[in-house]
């Protein structure tokens, strides 16, 4: 897997978390009812997985910063 650097303001940072976390909620809870949704749970875990990163980073910024 190939690695991206980039450049957020905590704000950024911020958000994009909110908007990740949300969008993990809303394939685990809410696609499931959809009629014809297929769970991919190696997506799943890997959302799971970044939000949780991205949650780190937010509250190493916020000591930091």
């Amino acid at each position: 897997m190939n690695r991206v650097a980039l450049k957020l303001t905590l704000e950024e940072l911020r958000l994009l978390t909110t908007l990740a976390s949300d969008q993990v909620f809303r394939r685990q809870f809410i696609d499931p009812r959809m009629p014809g949704h297929k769970t991919n749970s190696e997506e799943m875990s890997l959302g799971k997985a970044l939000v949780t990163r991205l949650r780190l980073m937010l509250d190493e910024g916020k000591a930091t910063g």
